[in-house]
């Protein structure tokens, strides 16, 4: 492991300071969450957008929530091919082992995930387009809602609608999963879509009756 590098010295600082207070404030209550395990009540499929933090928009305390990052908060459609599918992992765990009672697919603003898959899609991006782009392959999930959007002409707008049609693709996908179907149409579990805007501090949610995104 001669690559690694020991810890920048900013990092141990800042753990030093929480071991020191927000730990030893709470020294009980982590020693219990470490010895019962963890029982979260919702799964949350979030961005990896240093911007969004799911925690701090709910005050949710750990143990809370089990939560996955991907670009652009997207979930691919169910595919038991054998491969390594991080995603569908994290979901099946969720979903069968920890026995959550929501799923919450949390897109964003400025998300630059869609962005590069407008670009790609407009034929902007040529290098997201080589099969050894692994943002562009994982951006093709998207590709069914760029087609959706593609006539909207305000580029701004454009991207907001793709922001939101993550969040659909991935509600859509998330149902192509049997034990998430199964969950879903018995009752145990319900999905949930949410869009935040990182500027104004705001968050909508998707309503099926109405087919879309309302302010909370």
């Amino acid at each position: 492991m001669d690559h690694a590098k020991a810890l920048p010295s900013y990092l141990i600082q800042r753990y030093q300071g929480w071991k020191a207070t927000a730990y030893a404030e709470n020294q009980s209550w982590y020693r219990r969450l470490a010895e019962m395990g963890q029982h979260p009540r919702a799964m949350v499929i979030s961005c990896c957008d240093s911007r969004v933090h799911v925690t701090s928009i709910f005050g949710a305390d750990q143990g809370e929530f089990f939560i996955h990052r991907n670009i652009a908060n997207l979930v691919p459609t169910y595919d038991p091919d054998g491969a390594q599918h991080g995603t569908s992992a994290a979901v099946e765990y969720a979903v069968t082992v920890l026995k959550v009672a929501h799923v919450i697919v949390l897109g964003h603003s400025s998300c630059g995930g869609v962005q590069g898959c407008l670009d790609m899609c407009s034929g902007k991006a040529p290098q997201l387009e080589e099969k050894s782009s692994f943002v562009g392959r994982w951006m093709d999930i998207l590709r069914p809602g760029f087609e959706r959007i593609k006539d909207i002409a305000d580029p701004a707008d454009q991207q907001r609608a793709l922001e939101k049609e993550s969040v659909l693709v991935s509600l859509n996908n998330l149902m192509t999963f049997p034990f998430v179907a199964d969950e879903v149409k018995d009752g145990r579990m319900s999905l949930h879509g949410l869009w935040t805007d990182i500027g104004e501090g705001s968050l909508e949610y998707f309503d099926p009756a109405k087919g879309s995104f309302c302010v909370v």
